[in-house]
C-alpha cells in the first residue's frame, strides 16, 4: 500500500498564501531558491491584486506544492507516487525528481506568460455539477452551434465537469443549465480557457522551452492526470507537462488508476482541498487528506499506521 503526494491546480490559490506557509526549514529553502531564480521575494507574488496575474498564480501554486511536499518529506511521510492537476503537474515532477526545481519555475513563468498573452480576457472555466458527461455535450454541441467557443476542460468526478470558453458562451450554459434545473455552473477563479485546443498554440510554444531542458527518469510513480497513466520516461514528463495546458484533464481516470496501483493514503499539499474530496469518492478503503485542513501530526499517524499494514 502506498501514499499518493496530489497536487492542486488554478482556483485553489488565496491570497497570503505563501506568507502563510509553515515556519519550518523545508519551507524556507523552497522560497529562498525561488527568490534566487525569479530574482525577487516570492511573497511579492501572493497579494490579491498580483493574484489576478496567471503568472503569479501558477508560480504560487509551483511554490506553494513543492514546500508542501518537502515539509512532509522531513517530517517522515515518504510519497511512492504524485500527481498533480494542470500546474500542480509541474510540482509533482519536481518531486519526483524528474524537474529540477529552479527549472519548474523558469518553464512556469513562460507558462503562465504564454497564456496570459493568447487569452488576456474574456475568457475562463466554469465547474459544472450534477450533470452526467451525455448531458453536458449535448448542451455543448448547442452552445457550439450557434458559434459560442465551448469545451470540455475536466473531468474531476462523474458528475463534476468543467468547461472552458469565452464569457459569453460560458454565461449561456450557465443560463441553459439553471433553466434546466439539472444541475450547477459556477465560474471558477481562473482567466484562460485552460485544456482545451484554444491553448494549442502556447503548448506548442512551450515544447520548445522544454527542448532546451534536461528531465530526469522520475524517483517516483509520476501519475499523468491528462493521460491517466504512469509516465516512466523523461520525455514522456516533458510532453505532459508541456501540452497538459491544452489537454483535457481526467482526473477522475487518474485517481482511480492511484487506487487500483495501491495508494491508500493521498495527501493534498496546500493551498488546496477540493482534490483530496475528489479522492476519498475513489479510495474506498483508503484515505484522502488535505494539508490545509488536518494537523501534521495527524498525517504522520496516517502514514505510521499505513506503513504498519504492509
Amino acid at each position: 500500500m502506498s501514499i499518493l503526494f496530489v497536487f492542486p491546480g488554478q482556483g485553489s490559490q488565496r491570497p497570503g498564501m505563501l506568507q502563510q506557509l509553515p515556519q519550518h526549514a523545508a519551507c524556507h529553502a523552497v522560497l529562498a531558491e525561488a527568490e534566487a531564480v525569479l530574482g525577487s521575494s516570492p511573497h511579492l507574488l501572493d497579494s490579491a491584486t498580483a493574484l489576478r496575474s496567471t503568472v503569479a498564480v501558477q508560480l504560487c501554486l509551483l511554490i506553494a506544492g513543492v514546500a508542501s511536499a518537502r515539509l512532509l518529506q522531513a517530517a517522515g511521510i515518504q510519497p511512492q507516487m504524485v500527481a498533480g492537476l494542470s500546474i500542480g503537474a509541474f510540482a509533482a515532477a519536481v518531486v519526483a525528481e524528474a524537474l529540477p526545481l529552479a527549472d519548474a519555475l523558469r518553464l512556469v513563468r513562460r507558462r503562465g506568460q504564454l497564456m496570459e498573452q493568447a487569452y488576456p480576457q474574456g475568457y475562463g472555466l466554469c465547474a459544472v455539477s450534477g450533470l452526467a458527461l451525455p448531458q453536458l455535450d449535448s448542451l455543448l454541441a448547442q452552445l457550439r452551434a450557434t458559434g459560442s467557443p465551448l469545451y470540455l476542460a475536466n473531468i474531476n468526478a462523474e458528475r463534476q465537469l468543467v468547461v472552458a470558453g469565452s464569457d459569453t458562451g460560458l454565461q449561456q450554459l450557465a443560463s441553459l443549465i439553471q433553466s434546466s434545473g439539472a444541475g450547477r455552473c459556477q465560474r471558477l477563479d481562473i482567466s484562460v480557457p485552460s485544456h482545451c485546443s484554444l491553448l494549442d498554440e502556447a503548448a506548442s510554444a512551450l515544447h520548445q522551452d522544454f527542448a532546451r531542458i534536461r528531465l530526469a527518469a522520475p524517483r517516483l510513480d509520476y501519475l499523468s492526470a491528462s493521460a491517466a497513466r504512469l509516465l516512466r520516461r523523461p520525455e514522456q514528463i516533458a510532453d505532459d507537462l508541456a501540452g497538459n495546458m491544452a489537454r483535457l484533464v481526467r482526473w477522475h481516470d487518474c485517481s482511480r488508476l492511484a487506487y487500483e496501483r495501491g495508494a491508500r493514503l493521498a495527501v493534498e499539499m496546500l493551498p488546496g482541498s477540493t482534490l483530496s474530496k475528489l479522492l476519498a469518492a475513489v479510495f474506498e478503503d483508503g484515505t484522502a487528506l488535505a494539508l490545509a485542513t488536518t494537523r501534521l501530526d495527524s498525517l504522520q499517524a496516517q502514514a505510521s499506521r499505513l506503513q504498519a499494514q504492509d
